[in-house]
């Protein structure tokens, strides 16, 4: 009886593991790994998403590949992720770096900082549409009243400048969370180097290149990956919202156009490939990155 109850425990203790995440892989599988093969497999078919399919190979890659549209919009992607994960993860270490240290309010001030995270894409859409908007908005309002009137612009009407508008949205939105993260890095650090750097001699910058940015090295990889795949895939609602592609295509982003041809031209197959393509540049670039950015700790 005794080794049975033995064999029966470590039985469970093997299957426990799996059964708690089971749910979890099966949810994974379902809304993500078979999205993902179903749209790699309609990207060789014409299709308009409600007749039948037809069997086109490799033509609707041919067609992206073409498509002047669709590399314009990809350019603006690019465009849109480099100044949201600079802005991003500078002002959110630069943010994390003033809280850590002991100043009044640092916990209203990080909650405050942090709240936008939870209000939805849509909500800060319309919000800051409301701030922007060039009639009764309160930018505009405010540039007047302090004597800036000169920089008071169509900020959502401009092609030069709406792009940038919009980015600048996805950064108030999600500044606090990056600041979150490097905050806990930051907490991390060890007093004693930064006490050894002083009786070094170290200034505040030396103490900053030297001893904080290798010592949070880990926080600022995961959060220059979570920046990067987040302004290639999280871009869509807030865009849609705000500009809808926006005047004269300025804002008309990757995947905006996906999503616009595949319903309003009605070519899912061309859709899904160019999905495709976009998947394969974020993989690119994420792997890159993180080659890059954890070098010296694989030579370690």
């Amino acid at each position: 009886m005794v080794r049975e109850r033995q064999r029966n425990g470590k039985l469970v203790n093997k299957i426990f593991p799996y059964c708690m995440t089971a749910p979890a892989i099966i949810l994974f599988v379902l809304f993500v790994i078979a999205p993902f093969i179903y749209g790699l497999y309609t990207s060789f078919f014409q299709w308009d998403g409600l007749s039948e399919m037809k069997y086109i190979g490799t033509q609707n890659y041919s067609f992206v590949f073409q498509d002047k549209n669709y590399w314009s919009a990809l350019g603006n992607t690019f465009k849109y992720a480099l100044v949201v994960t600079v802005l991003k993860n500078g002002l959110g270490l630069a943010l994390a770096l003033l809280i850590v240290k002991q100043v009044r309010g640092k916990g209203l001030f990080r909650t405050s900082l942090y709240m936008p995270v939870t209000f939805s894409y849509v909500v800060i859409g319309v919000l800051w549409t409301w701030i922007y908007n060039p009639t009764f908005g309160i930018l505009n309002s405010f540039l007047t009243k302090v004597g800036l009137g000169s920089l008071i612009q169509g900020w959502l009407s401009d092609p030069n400048v709406a792009l940038y508008s919009v980015a600048w949205v996805d950064i108030w939105k999600w500044i606090g969370f990056h600041m979150v993260l490097y905050l806990a890095g930051l907490q991390g650090v060890p007093n004693e180097l930064y006490e050894a750097a002083e009786i070094d001699g170290a200034g505040k910058f030396q103490k900053f290149w030297s001893i904080t940015l290798p010592q949070i090295n880990g926080i600022l990889v995961v959060n220059v990956l979570l920046a990067i795949t987040g302004a290639f895939v999280n871009n869509y609602n807030l865009i849609n919202v705000m500009t809808d592609g926006g005047p004269f295509g300025s804002t008309e982003v990757a995947l905006t156009y996906i999503v616009r041809t595949a319903f309003d031209y009605r070519n899912v197959g061309k859709a899904n490939a160019m999905s495709m393509i976009l998947f394969a540049i974020v993989l690119v670039i994420g792997f890159l990155q993180f080659r890059v950015m954890t070098k010296e700790d694989n030579y370690e």
